[in-house]
């Protein structure tokens, strides 16, 4: 008989899937990200964030916005960087990743 010990809980993780055809107002997203409004609105001025619509009103985020808004935000707070300094490393690392794509295409068209 196995017995286990109330003294070692389970941690239980959970999460939200988001799809990438969902929307987010600036209200959802500053609320899913739990960033405000002004932190968001620089993110979009420094290129960080695309949303769609001609002003903060009228924003529509895509759900690859949620994830890079956390991971800008992440990166701002952790890494002690501006506004500016966080925009030029997730650029790099699109690029980075952008790279790695075009290997994968060559190393496949390679193999053919």
């Amino acid at each position: 008989m196995m017995m286990t010990s109330s003294s070692n809980p389970i941690p239980v993780v959970t999460g939200v899937i988001v799809e990438e055809d969902i929307h987010f107002t600036l209200e959802d997203l500053s609320r899913a990200c739990g960033a405000d409004h002004a932190q968001l609105i620089l993110l979009v001025e420094e290129g960080v964030l695309e949303p769609g619509g001609s002003g903060p009103q009228d924003w529509l985020f895509s759900g690859a916005s949620l994830r890079r808004a956390r991971a800008a935000l992440r990166m701002s707070r952790d890494l002690q960087l501006g506004v500016e300094g966080t925009a030029l490393v997730l650029d790099l690392l699109d690029q980075i990743e952008d790279l790695r794509a075009q290997l994968r295409r060559l190393g496949a068209q390679k193999n053919l």
